[in-house]
């Protein structure tokens, strides 16, 4: 009967927008106070999420949106202590790989049964998007994209090594080619072969990862057994270290001093994400930026299969709220059927789209670079659900980095990296 209830309550609300309702909204990605509700106009990730808010809470009736960004590396910690102290935002952002550590807690609402009447047509989204939200056949989050890691890349310099061959990136194709083509670009130009944040955010977890899956191998099995302490896992990190000790990459890099000394023209290949494919097109229309001739590539397949990491984003709403407000869960719906009605915009940033009739459109099909990472989708992984995954990759993120910024042994930190993820998962 309460569930009745409920959902008369819901579609009733949807259908009239009688009610006035201020809808918290927790995320990352940045701040950008003067992003507008422009949704075609604003220029990287920051803006473009925020102007699709911004326009959800001009455009929706009797609905304003009130965000609460945050910082990325502080986001789960603040979420998590929102639901302890009961007062989690209305709709916050998820990535996949930490759905089923909430879900496992219970403290997403199941939105299978009332996406229909708030306009949201799931059956538009590609298998692997909502395979992505659901747990046991229920929905219990909006996705908004698949992001990958990519290599960008500096044609310029590439060039001046004679990595450039009919207007494309030479790639290496082993860790033997990485370290003569890395070679090859300080040779030429005498800058670094490669930038990407080793000191902070978990990136390099990101490529160890993806290296161990071009090896047909995996951090740990879906039935619960850690695997880090294998050949698999040496042969990735050694293709990352031979870099360093070369010369060829600076280990102490953070996000932004990587970010930046790709901009400057410091590195010819910066390892990121699909997220900033649209903010970095911009920088290098720029006269005073150095990067001039930008390029955006699959990540290069170093042992047998192609793989890289890639995640999701997607919008959920508690439990709670489901429970206890259902006005409210019904105004915060409309906000999730308004940026799922916007996926093209938010794919502006270089994210995959998760709808197929927007994947399938003219208009994302032209956006900048998209043809020249296309293959990425096909060869995106991830590790198996598990609702410990925050604290596994703050494991590898720490053991790696003792690797490279600490010269802890190799095989000392892949058997305490194992040993302390084997724990995790047994918890």
């Amino acid at each position: 009967m309460k569930y009745v209830l409920l959902t008369a309550a819901l579609a009733a609300t949807v259908a009239t927008g009688s009610l006035a309702q201020e809808v918290t909204l927790g995320r990352f990605f940045g701040a950008c106070e003067d992003a507008g509700t422009d949704t075609k106009a604003s220029v990287g990730e920051a803006c473009i999420i925020q102007s699709i808010i911004n326009a959800a809470s001009a455009e929706i009736d009797g609905v304003t949106v009130n965000t609460l960004p945050t910082d990325w590396g502080n986001y789960y910690d603040q979420i998590k202590a929102a639901y302890a102290g009961g007062t989690p935002p209305d709709i916050h952002v998820l990535h996949r790989s930490r759905l089923a550590e909430f879900q496992g807690l219970g403290a997403l609402a199941d939105l299978t049964d009332d996406l229909a009447a708030a306009g949201i047509d799931s059956s538009d989204w590609a298998p692997a998007a909502l395979d992505g939200v659901s747990v046991d056949g229920r929905i219990y989050a909006v996705p908004m994209d698949f992001h990958a890691n990519l290599w960008h890349v500096n044609m310029d310099l590439m060039a001046a090594a004679g990595l450039v061959q009919d207007g494309k990136p030479v790639l290496p194709t082993s860790p033997e080619e990485l370290l003569q083509q890395a070679k090859m670009v300080k040779d030429a130009t005498g800058q670094d072969y490669l930038a990407a944040d080793f000191a902070q955010f978990p990136i390099g977890v990101r490529v160890v990862l993806a290296l161990m899956w071009q090896q047909n191998a995996n951090i740990f099995t879906a039935d619960g057994t850690a695997t880090i302490d294998n050949d698999a896992a040496r042969n990735a990190v050694t293709a990352i270290t031979q870099l360093f000790d070369a010369g060829y990459a600076n280990p102490k890099l953070n996000y932004a001093d990587s970010q930046q000394a790709f901009l400057n023209g410091e590195a010819a290949i910066l390892v990121n994400g699909t997220w900033v494919v649209d903010f970095y097109t911009a920088e290098a229309a720029k006269a005073e930026v150095a990067l001039n001739n930008y390029y955006v590539a699959d990540f290069p397949t170093l042992f047998e299969t192609g793989a890289t990491w890639a995640d999701s984003h997607m919008w959920a709403i508690p439990a709670s709220l489901k429970a206890n407000d259902p006005e409210k869960y019904a105004a915060a719906l409309k906000v999730l059927a308004f940026i799922n009605d916007h996926n093209i915009d938010w794919a502006r940033t270089g994210h995959m789209a998760v709808r197929e009739s927007v994947l399938e459109s003219e208009e994302y099909a032209n956006l900048p670079h998209r043809s020249e990472y296309a293959g990425t989708a096909a060869i995106a992984r991830d590790v198996p659900p598990s609702e410990r995954y925050g604290a596994i990759q703050d494991v590898l993120n720490r053991e790696l980095q003792a690797i490279w910024l600490t010269d802890k042994p190799v095989d000392e930190a892949l058997a305490d990296a194992e040993a302390e993820v084997q724990d995790l998962l047994d918890r």
